[in-house]
C-alpha cells in the first residue's frame, strides 16, 4: 500500500490545519477569501468517484463540517472538487460574500493569490481548528 503524500502545490499554497478521521483540512494562503481545502488521506486518489462508499460518507461529512464552520464568514458557501491543476483529490470550500474580490464569479483564476499576513494565517487556522473540534 502506497502512503499519502500531500500534492506540493497544495502544500504550498496552504497553511496546514489539522486532520479530521478522514481528510486533511488546509487553509488556502489568500486573505481574501476564507477558503479551506479538504483532502482525503487516501494515496492516489484523483476523483471522488474512487472513494470507498464509507470514505465517501466520511468525505461528504467532513466538507459539511467545514462548511459549517465556515459559514460564520460569509454569506455564501461554495464547494467543489475540480483537480485541473492539481490532480491529488481534495475539495474546496470557500466562505463567498457579496461584493468579495471575485463576486459574483468564482474564485479560481480570479487575480493572483494575496498571501495571509502570518498572524492573520495564525488566527485563521485556529478558528478553524477549533470550529471543527481539532486540538492545536
Amino acid at each position: 500500500m502506497t502512503a499519502f503524500h500531500l500534492a506540493p502545490q497544495l502544500a504550498a499554497d496552504t497553511v496546514p490545519v489539522g486532520d479530521l478521521a478522514l481528510c486533511r483540512v488546509l487553509l488556502m494562503d489568500d486573505a481574501r477569501f476564507p477558503w479551506a481545502i479538504l483532502v482525503p488521506r487516501r494515496a492516489g486518489l484523483t476523483e471522488l468517484h474512487q472513494l470507498e462508499p464509507a470514505d465517501g460518507l466520511l468525505v461528504w461529512q467532513e466538507t459539511l463540517r467545514c462548511g459549517a464552520v465556515l459559514a460564520g464568514f460569509g454569506s455564501k458557501i461554495n464547494t467543489g472538487a475540480l483537480g485541473n491543476m492539481v490532480r491529488q483529490l481534495h475539495l474546496h470550500v470557500v466562505a463567498r460574500v457579496e461584493g468579495d474580490a471575485a463576486w459574483p464569479g468564482p474564485v479560481w483564476g480570479s487575480g493572483p493569490r494575496q498571501p495571509y499576513p502570518a498572524a492573520v494565517a495564525a488566527a485563521r487556522v485556529a478558528q478553524l481548528a477549533a470550529g471543527l473540534g481539532l486540538a492545536r
